[in-house]
């Protein structure tokens, strides 16, 4: 039990690791989880792929679509094309922006840089909100319905 963890302990260390990518390196974007520790991701340029997680972080990092990776080519694969070198945090992106070595193509809303999130949903339409429907309606909604209902059996 020590080992699994002593080896989480260096694992999350490594997430504190600010060390730019190497020239072999590239930072891509996940696009979707295929299983079994494999990964389709997307570079700045548009070329889609699968990349590998390796055991170290198995079990112990979670990522998702969306999320930003560092990883290294695997020049004998055919199919799965990289290996995961390190999971990047919003630190990391933030830091690496500051460095200018951030893919200038996956800042896809500018502006939504130092704005909060609140910010950026005043100026969607309603209809591109996500709606809950697992929820009940609020009575606002069941009041309007029941005006309605009234206004038409006049």
């Amino acid at each position: 039990m020590s080992s699994a963890a002593t080896k989480r302990k260096y694992v999350y260390q490594e997430l504190d690791d600010m060390s730019l990518p190497t020239n072999s390196q590239s930072i891509v974007r996940i696009v979707q989880a295929r299983g079994h520790n494999l990964h389709e991701v997307i570079t700045p340029t548009g070329e889609q792929y699968i990349v590998s997680m390796p055991t170290k972080f198995r079990q112990n990092i979670w990522v998702k679509r969306g999320d930003y990776i560092v990883i290294e080519p695997i020049k004998e694969g055919k199919k799965v094309k990289g290996e995961i070198v390190k999971i990047l945090t919003k630190d990391h992106i933030k830091w690496y922006r500051a460095q200018n070595c951030w893919p200038p193509e996956f800042d896809e809303n500018p502006k939504r840089n130092g704005h909060s999130i609140v910010t950026n949903y005043a100026t969607c339409d309603d209809e591109e909100l996500f709606v809950n429907t697992n929820r009940c309606p609020t009575n606002q909604n069941a009041d309007s319905t029941s005006d309605s209902d009234s206004s038409e059996s006049d």
